[in-house]
This record gives C-alpha cells, sequence and structure tokens, in this order.
C-alpha cells in the first residue's frame, strides 16, 4: 500500500543483543502496518579475529543471511532506526563507517526529512549508551533528518530503563540482556511510526 511508512532497521551486533532489539523493533513496526527493511552494517573485523571469541562467531553464524546495508535502503525508507551497542561512549566502528558512507546521497539531499532514532547497549549501566546514541543524532542533524526520540512519552519508559533518548539496554558477560527493554523498543517504534506518518 502506497500509505504504508517505510521503516529501515539498520543495526550493528557482535553478539547479538543489537539484533535482537532490531527483531523486537521489526515484529512492532510490522504488527503497526508499516513496510520493514531490517539490515545490519557490514562487519569490518576479520572473520580470523572474531572468531576467536565464540559468542562473536555464533552470531555471525546465526545472521548470515540478514542483508547487508545500502545506501539504498535509506533512500526507500521514510524512517530509519539505528541499534548499535556502545565503543567507549560512541559508535562502533562498523556503524560509523556505514554513516560516513553516506556522504553522495546526503549531497543530493536525499537524507533530509527522514524520521530517525536510535537505540544502544553496553555492559554497564552507565556504559555510554547515552552517549552513544547522542553522537548517533549529531550526525543526524547534519543530514536534517527529524530525530524523534522516545521522551518520557509513555509511563512504560519509567520501568525500562528511561531513557529519553532512545531505548538502551545492559547486558552481562554472555550477552544476556539484563532489562526489561522490549516495552521501551516498542514505544520508541510507535513514536517514529507516528511522526513519520503523519509527515509522509
Amino acid at each position: 500500500m502506497e500509505n504504508k511508512v517505510k521503516l529501515a532497521i539498520v543495526y550493528y551486533s557482535s553478539t547479538g543483543t543489537n539484533h535482537q532489539m532490531a527483531q523486537w523493533a521489526k515484529e512492532e513496526a510490522e504488527k503497526n502496518g508499516a513496510e520493514v527493511r531490517l539490515v545490519k552494517v557490514q562487519e569490518l573485523v576479520p572473520e580470523a579475529a572474531y572468531s576467536k571469541n565464540p559468542a562473536w562467531k555464533a552470531h555471525a553464524d546465526a545472521t548470515v543471511d540478514v542483508p547487508v546495508a545500502t545506501s539504498d535502503d535509506l533512500v526507500w525508507a521514510d524512517a530509519i532506526l539505528f541499534s548499535a551497542p556502545s565503543r567507549y561512549g560512541t559508535l562502533p566502528a562498523q556503524m560509523k563507517f556505514f554513516i560516513d558512507g553516506q556522504g553522495a546521497i546526503w549531497a543530493q539531499g536525499l537524507l533530509v526529512n527522514k524520521v530517525v532514532s536510535a537505540m544502544s547497549s553496553a555492559q554497564n549501566v552507565h556504559g555510554g549508551q547515552e552517549a552513544t546514541i547522542l553522537s548517533l543524532y549529531t550526525n543526524m542533524y547534519h543530514w536534517g533528518a527529524i530525530v524523534v526520540s522516545p521522551g518520557y512519552t509513555d509511563p512504560v519508559l519509567y520501568t525500562t530503563g528511561g531513557n529519553p533518548y532512545g531505548a538502551s539496554t545492559q547486558v552481562d558477560m554472555n550477552a544476556n540482556i539484563l532489562d526489561n527493554v522490549k516495552p521501551a523498543v516498542e514505544v520508541q517504534v510507535r513514536r517514529m511510526l507516528d511522526i513519520a506518518g503523519k509527515l509522509k
């Protein structure tokens, strides 16, 4: 249908946390009538290196069929949800490499007025999730995109970590999600789709 909001969910995940969050987002978006593309950014770490980490290798093998994100996914979308772990309080190189590679479509104005939002994770409660999301939003301001954060628009956000910038979670050493963050992801997706639908 022509009026469906088109949502690109662009994620990077080494051991599965942000892939899981992206999956929850996809399910909620489709439940709310959106057309969704779930894509991962290109892995930059050589297989010989990440294979030394069993959880990283297992996740890479499990998601081998997930399409790699391209500029076309961003141009196609009305809304873009990014999900990436925190790396020293900022984006992982894989996600930054993808964003930095969008100069050609940025120069053509093809990213202007895209509704964007972001999610993140880290191993500690204060492991840089908020800083990572905010650093991604800085890129989005340069794009001329419309940043739609969840804010405190739903009571569930007070029980899921209370991050007004975007859903975020803590994970343990085995990449297990320690928070009940799924409801926060769902609220964030619905808010994005609502704003994108009004703009469309």
